[in-house]
C-alpha cells in the first residue's frame, strides 16, 4: 500500500491527476470540493471519498470505515 498526495492548484489539475492514480486506488478528497459545480459532481461520480476537514471526529470516521473496507475488498 501508499498514498500519493497531489497539491492541485486549479480545477482542471484534477483531470490531469485522474491519468496518474493508478487502478484500484482510492481518493480522498476535502469535502470542499463536493461544492464546485461540474467538478464537484464528477468528482462524486467517479467515487470520490470526501472528507470534511472541519469536523475532526467525522473525518476519522470516514478514514476508519474507508480502510476497513480496502482492507476486507484487498484495495490499495
Amino acid at each position: 500500500p501508499f498514498v500519493i498526495v497531489c497539491n492541485h492548484q486549479a480545477s482542471l489539475d484534477l483531470m490531469g491527476m485522474v491519468e496518474v492514480i493508478p487502478e484500484r486506488c482510492v481518493p480522498i478528497a476535502k469535502r470542499e470540493l463536493l461544492y464546485l459545480g461540474t467538478v464537484g459532481w464528477a468528482c462524486w461520480l467517479s467515487g470520490i471519498i470526501f472528507i470534511d476537514r472541519h469536523r475532526r471526529d467525522a473525518a476519522i470516521e470516514v478514514i476508519t470505515r474507508t480502510a476497513s473496507a480496502l482492507r476486507h475488498q484487498n484495495v490499495r
